[in-house]
């Protein structure tokens, strides 16, 4: 079995007197589709953020890449190849699709011997053309502004920006919430390709058939607790429920 690209040991973050994360740990190994798995208040976006720089945890470890890793900000998360796509999906909706695809990273041309440098749209433009064409994602026009797109097509520029920036991992909240169903699909389907580029990632959703579809284990969270891990094959939803509600309790066993 190949070491993991993602591991964490103890993981513990405390807000005040209520201890939101609890002594957490798993691995994550590439080319693997991880569902973190748990009711409202299980834990799980406090978890993803401490290990994307968002929070800083009280106790434990973090190691990505082999490396020690307790990131000071998201954008270092970032830069060290950790992709993380919140429902909010942080676009800018008055900007295209390759203005978001480059925001904050954009591509820039000098001109007139390099005293004036502008940003290079075309360049822009051609490069996200072809990572969406690479994931088989479509759109009558790249240049329209974002905030014309659907719900599925956000996700869907969101997930190309990551795949463009070479990220190591990909960490996804909710990735199909209010979406229609055939959009809920096509996302599930292009998890399905990060997974055959051997692009691990942690699912955190509350869909049940979505983990069932796509993830290889599941990891259940229960008031900050990981209560259960297993691999998807070997579980029911029946079993799951049983977990996220409290009423069943591996740790405790």
């Amino acid at each position: 079995m190949s070491d993991p690209i993602l591991s964490i040991r103890g993981l513990t973050k405390i807000f005040g007197g209520l201890v939101a994360v609890d002594a957490v740990s798993f691995d994550v190994r590439r080319g693997e589709v991880v569902g973190l798995l748990g009711d409202n208040g299980a834990g799980k976006s406090t978890l993803i953020k401490c290990v994307s720089g968002v929070h800083r945890p009280e106790e434990g470890e973090i190691r990505f890449d082999g490396e020690p890793a307790l990131f000071a900000s998201p954008m270092d998360a970032r830069r060290a190849g950790i992709e993380t796509i919140y429902q909010d999906l942080a676009l800018a909706n008055n900007l295209d699709v390759g203005a978001n695809i480059f925001l904050g990273r954009e591509a820039r041309r000098r001109r007139l011997g390099g005293l004036i440098q502008t940003l290079d749209d075309k360049f822009m433009l051609r490069e996200s053309r072809e990572t969406l064409d690479s994931l088989q994602i479509r759109f009558p026009s790249l240049t329209q502004p974002i905030q014309t797109l659907s719900g599925g097509q956000r996700q869907a520029v969101a997930i190309a920006r990551a795949v463009y920036w070479d990220a190591k991992l990909m960490i996804m909240d909710e990735p199909t919430n209010n979406l229609g169903v055939p959009e809920q699909m096509k996302v599930l389907e292009l998890i399905r390709t990060l997974r055959d580029r051997n692009v691990p990632v942690i699912l955190i959703t509350h869909i049940l058939p979505d983990a069932f579809a796509v993830t290889d284990r599941v990891i259940v969270m229960h008031r900050g607790r990981k209560v259960a891990e297993k691999a998807t094959a070997s579980t029911t939803a029946e079993e799951l429920v049983q977990y996220m509600v409290g009423a069943r309790d591996d740790a405790a066993a």
